[in-house]
């Protein structure tokens, strides 16, 4: 995947969200200046969607990891909507990219260059990168 030197890498799950930048070429991406913005998941809009008892207890869906990434989904938009985001990479594994999809502002979808589905929370840098390489 080719990714813009300078632009932002949010990398998120269902408890974690750091945001990273680019600072190496577009298809040798070199991550740095790793933040970890403090989120408060009030958004549990998805409980309309995932309301089955048994899922709840199976460990399918969890309301708070879904509001999470909604929280995740709002501060990027603001960020976008701030224009302290030009390019922005998502990585998330499925269930919570698809719940930030739910919740991503067109502005936000104006700066989007791609998302990879994909669990890497707890990876290192070095195989964040070649993630994005891969993808």
């Amino acid at each position: 995947m080719k990714l813009p030197h300078k632009a932002h890498v949010a990398i998120v799950d269902g408890k974690h969200f750091t945001v990273m930048q680019n600072t190496g070429q577009p298809f040798e991406p070199k991550l740095s200046s790793a933040q970890k913005p403090d989120l408060t998941a009030s958004n549990f809009s998805a409980g309309v969607k995932h309301q089955d008892d048994i899922g709840q207890k199976h460990g399918r869906t969890d309301l708070n990891e879904l509001a999470h990434g909604a929280a995740a989904a709002e501060w990027l938009n603001a960020k976008a909507i701030s224009g302290e985001l030009t390019d922005v990479l998502v990585i998330a594994d499925p269930k919570t990219l698809g719940e930030m999809r739910r919740h991503y502002h067109s502005e936000l979808e104006k700066r989007l260059v791609g998302e990879i589905d994909k669990t890497v929370t707890g990876e290192p840098t070095s195989k964040i990168e070649q993630v994005i390489s891969a993808a």
